[in-house]
């Protein structure tokens, strides 16, 4: 189902928007874990309103595993809307638990921001931090929500039982220019788990999800199979990839050089949540 006929399904329940601005104003003053996905958007948004740009900090890593064309679309949105929003460099790749990619790859990532955001809101005398987990989250393998239960970082959209259509519905009433914008996790999620993690294999991923979105594409994941790229478009975008031999052979010349030895089209398209399912089964 698109996000769209998903929204015309749900609707916007003001009642649980009250709640989330309620919670939020609780905080008296937060700094948001901000990663310019619709989520954690609409909790700064709600921030900023309820509780002024003095008390609300937007903060977002940047590293080799952020898309380099996503941190230019980061600060266009946060300076349009107004909020207050500071840069940390982080350096996850240095952590060999991380690098190695086992299972639980997402808890040294978020262990790693939230080594820097906790510093960070002591200086901006900032009490609370939040992030932009929602209930969906919660049935999906996402070890790095347990770093931030260990270190009692707020999930104010689960705590006002708030799902994804429903942010997507709030977002659009909100008017967040991201409120349909596909999920975006991180270029890492691109290695399949026991496969190592590094800054290479990252810029190739980033190259090559960037060249096949400049065809049209809007749902696009690379795969990084050792030397092979496996391409995945959306459901609604499939027919177009699997029907015109000349756009596939256009994008695996492209994908070749930018270093990958072979390139598949995937047939069942986009699925999202793929590379857990194994994981969620053990």
């Amino acid at each position: 189902m698109t996000t769209r006929r998903l929204l015309g399904a749900v609707g916007l329940d003001r009642s649980v928007l009250l709640k989330l601005r309620q919670i939020v104003a609780s905080y008296d003053s937060v700094l948001v874990a901000f990663s310019g996905g619709v989520d954690s958007t609409v909790v700064m948004k709600v921030a900023y309103d309820i509780l002024g740009r003095d008390r609300a900090l937007a903060v977002t890593a940047r590293s080799e595993s952020l898309p380099v064309r996503e941190a230019g679309w980061i600060d266009e949105m946060v300076h349009q809307h107004g909020f207050r929003h500071e840069w940390v460099e982080t350096r996850e790749l240095d952590n060999a638990n991380y690098a190695r990619n086992p299972h639980n790859r997402c808890y040294y990532c978020k262990t790693e921001l939230y080594d820097h955001l906790f510093p960070l809101a002591e200086q901006w005398g900032l009490k609370i931090i939040a992030n932009g987990v929602n209930t969906d989250d919660l049935g999906d393998w996402r070890p790095g929500i347990a770093a931030g239960r260990e270190r009692n970082v707020r999930s104010p959209l689960c705590e006002a039982g708030i799902n994804k259509a429903r942010v997507r519905a709030i977002a659009k009433d909100l008017g967040l220019p991201n409120w349909d914008k596909p999920a975006a996790p991180c270029l890492s999620s691109r290695v399949p788990y026991g496969e190592s993690v590094t800054a290479e294999k990252l810029r190739m991923i980033d190259e090559a999800e960037h060249a096949i979105k400049a065809e049209g594409f809007h749902i696009v994941r690379v795969r990084h199979g050792g030397t092979i790229a496996r391409v995945e478009v959306g459901g609604a975008e499939l027919g177009r990839l699997m029907n015109d031999a000349d756009l596939r052979e256009r994008i695996s010349v492209t994908l070749r050089k930018l270093g990958f030895a072979a390139v598949e089209m995937d047939s069942e398209g986009y699925r999202q949540g793929r590379l857990n399912e194994a994981v969620n089964t053990l």
